[in-house]
């Protein structure tokens, strides 16, 4: 991805930014790795869904059933379902969400800073997402493949 996203240097750079930036954040790479997860799965990015599912379980070692709920938004971490169930929203509305959601999200513990934090890693993961099934990237991870979308 890096090397088709190199014939653009300011992308590589705000790319690289943002993803530093985040991984600093308060997000925990489990989660941050779910939500990769749960956006490429929803934009049936192929690419970014082998790359943070490879990545989710070898360095964040996120189990393989949590990676698989990731692929529908769901998780038995009742704060990572939070999460998880937040950005699927906010992507589906394209920013905007219903209260209740909010709520929601609030009442299982999600503070501002992870909210905050959970529509920068959706613009990253959108960023990617869209860059790869542009650019049609060869994918040197191994392949897990979109589920069908109705």
């Amino acid at each position: 991805m890096a090397k088709v996203m190199a014939n653009s240097p300011a992308l590589v750079k705000g790319w690289l930014a943002l993803s530093g930036a985040l991984s600093g954040g308060v997000l925990p790479a489990p989660v941050r790795e779910r939500l990769a997860i749960a956006t490429a799965e929803y934009n049936n990015c192929t690419y970014c869904l082998s790359a943070h599912t490879y990545i989710g379980a070898h360095v964040a070692k996120v189990d393989a059933e949590e990676l698989e709920r990731a692929r529908h938004a769901e998780s038995t971490d009742p704060h990572a379902a939070a999460l998880l169930a937040l950005s699927g929203a906010i992507a589906r509305g394209r920013g905007h969400i219903d209260e209740t959601q909010l709520k929601t999200a609030r009442a299982a513990g999600v503070t501002d800073a992870e909210i905050a934090e959970v529509v920068g890693n959706l613009a990253l993961n959108i960023l990617t997402n869209y860059f790869n099934v542009l650019a049609d990237t060869d994918n040197e991870w191994p392949v897990v493949t979109p589920h069908t979308h109705g």
